[in-house]
């Protein structure tokens, strides 16, 4: 098992504390914030418990300046922790299916200081094309069956993904030659499912 850096820890941490998840919580349950479980957000959609948060982040390690894409950016929160990770040199694109997630995603993450952030409502197919390719790609919902290509065609060569598919999360890493040479698996983790 691969053992994961005190300073990727230590950073993942001070993200955490840093970015308050009441912040991206509705007005009615900012009071439970601290409870380590999801909670709805509306259009059957949950801000995922932090755990769950916590530990994607750790398996995805962005990196100062790297280009990240969040897929199913829901709330904010997780842009808004990545946007922290990447720094002012990084560029973060949250991407969520949902109009009016979306535009309450953004003004989450606005109005808590995130400067370094674009929130784009999603079009027919999967994640960002224009932007591509990304340094890290995060994806907050579950896909069916298989990782999506889509997904794949879009993250840079050594970037890495983390991404649902059913209730495991899965952690890949892309070699030089555009080939998946690393792949972990994580089990019993529960999301809401991928919108395609």
């Amino acid at each position: 098992m691969k053992k994961i850096d005190a300073k990727l820890i230590q950073r993942v941490n001070q993200a955490f504390v840093k970015v308050k998840r009441s912040h991206f919580m509705p007005e009615s349950l900012r009071h439970m914030a601290d409870s380590d479980r999801p909670f709805s957000i509306g259009f059957g959609q949950t801000i995922s418990q932090p755990y769950t948060v916590r530990n994607m982040l750790l398996w995805l390690a962005p990196q100062k300046g790297d280009k990240v894409l969040d897929v199913g950016s829901g709330s904010g929160w997780s842009t808004a922790l990545l946007s922290c990770l990447v720094g002012a040199s990084g560029r973060v694109y949250g991407v969520e299916r949902i109009s009016k997630l979306k535009l309450w995603g953004e003004h989450n993450c606005l109005s808590f200081g995130c400067r370094n952030v674009q929130f784009f409502v999603a079009e027919q197919s999967l994640g960002l094309l224009d932007y591509a390719p990304y340094d890290r790609i995060l994806v907050s919902a579950a896909a069916t069956e298989q990782i999506p290509h889509e997904l794949l065609a879009q993250l840079a060569p050594e970037g890495k993904m983390v991404i649902p598919v059913e209730h495991i999360i899965y952690e890949l890493k892309k070699s030089l030659t555009d080939k998946i040479d690393y792949c972990r698996k994580h089990a019993g983790y529960a999301f809401v499912p991928l919108v395609i």
